[in-house]
């Protein structure tokens, strides 16, 4: 993102002229920033046998997928409809991990069927998964480290209390089942949380899966989730990706010396990937003076961009029409029938109805969790890739609402 002439611009494209051609509201994704996020981590990680598995729920737009695989990064699914869009997007099976939670066992068997590689965090999935397959089909499993850790109760996964994996502390009872029934384990992983600072969190959780690693004598990789921080503001304090690569590569390098052979070093950032290549552009409806506040309201809402609401998620918001405003202070809300701010007290360039108001970090989990709320469309997306700005999702139309609605006789 430059300004250029006083327009905020994207490898040269001028935002405003992009809303004008595709509407709004608009998410618009950069593909040079998403290309940058990964090669930041594959510098990181220098000698080591390294897999970024790209967390598609957090962007699962099948061009998105595409160009994931075009700069070398492989899939992690948690549904059936992700593996199928991985596949459709042209990624080969073994270059998919699937780990779902609290699914049925019919939905393990057609992911086993599709052959990707399952990640199991349950042992009654386990169970039966060994009573059907024995050691026909390897399978990872997917531990909880007992570590608190992220930045938001709702996005922590690694804790006691968590439904995520398998209790370091129930390790023999899951040893015992994995002997029982003959179950080739090749993979172990952990994932406590999103927006992590610390190495030391990963660094934690890599001694409780190097020390579990000596019962499963048959291991080809570690995954140790994501969960890397990113900037939501000036300032912000994010995870070193580098001081990380150099600590855990140092230390995984050691547990493989002890192992006995190298083993891959996966990883599954989302968030840190394609947050900060997101944008969402949103025309201002009205200006709304109260006794106590100053109200931007835009056309748009949690039905878009739930992230605000739901997490109490920070999103730095510009108004790009009138970059050399007089800056005032508004709240910024959208048009749903519910409490639905994006924004409260910030200071921006002057706003008129009219202009258009820019949400950064809109790359994660934002088009993914839009909703038809109070019946509204949702919005388009747009790729800018190589100098160009190509249409991805088409907006919504009254058609798409009506699509599987049936209509019955009432009287």
């Amino acid at each position: 993102m430059e300004i250029v002439n006083d327009r905020y611009t994207i490898q040269g494209l001028d935002l405003l002229n992009i809303v004008s051609e595709f509407g709004n509201p608009l998410y618009v994704y950069d593909a040079a920033k998403i290309g940058q996020q990964i090669d930041s981590i594959k510098s990181a990680f220098p000698g080591v046998k390294l897999k970024i598995k790209f967390a598609c729920k957090s962007l699962t737009n099948i061009s998105i997928l595409k160009l994931m695989r075009a700069k070398g990064a492989e899939l992690d699914t948690v549904s059936i409809q992700e593996v199928q869009l991985g596949l459709k997007a042209g990624f080969k099976p073994q270059e998919i991990l699937f780990t779902p939670n609290c699914v049925s066992f019919g939905e393990i068997k057609e992911a086993v069927n599709l052959g990707v590689m399952i990640n199991i965090d349950n042992i009654s999935i386990l169970e039966q998964f060994g009573h059907e397959y024995h050691n026909t089909v390897p399978v990872c499993i997917r531990l909880n480290p007992h570590i608190m850790a992220g930045g938001n109760k709702k996005i922590s996964t690694g804790h006691i209390d968590s439904k995520f994996g398998i209790s370091i502390f129930q390790l023999r009872h899951l040893l015992r089942v994995i002997e029982s029934n003959h179950i080739n384990v090749i993979g172990l992983h952990m994932h406590s949380g999103s927006d992590i600072l610390d190495a030391e969190v990963f660094l934690r959780g890599a001694e409780v899966l190097f020390d579990a690693a000596k019962d499963f004598p048959d291991l080809q990789f570690i995954d140790f989730g994501s969960g890397f921080k990113v900037a939501y503001k000036e300032g912000d304090v994010t995870t070193d990706i580098q001081d990380l690569g150099d600590k855990l590569s140092k230390a995984f390098k050691e547990f493989c010396k002890d192992y006995g052979r190298k083993l891959e070093i996966w990883f599954e950032p989302g968030k840190y990937i394609v947050s900060e290549a997101g944008y969402f552009l949103v025309r201002t409806n009205v200006i709304k003076t109260t006794p106590a506040t100053v109200f931007v309201g835009v056309e748009s809402g949690l039905n878009h961009l739930i992230r605000p609401m739901m997490y109490d998620s920070y999103h730095d918001i510009v108004n790009i029409s009138n970059i050399n405003g007089t800056k005032r202070i508004y709240t910024i809300v959208g048009y749903i029938c519910e409490t639905d701010t994006f924004g409260f007290d910030r200071k921006l360039d002057e706003v008129h109805e009219g202009d258009i108001i820019m949400i950064k970090n809109a790359g994660a989990y934002g088009y993914m969790m839009a909703s038809n709320y109070n019946s509204r469309f949702r919005p388009a997306e747009v790729l800018i890739i190589d100098g160009k700005a190509k249409l991805i999702r088409q907006r919504e139309t009254m058609e798409d609402l009506y699509k599987n609605q049936i209509e019955i006789d009432i009287k």
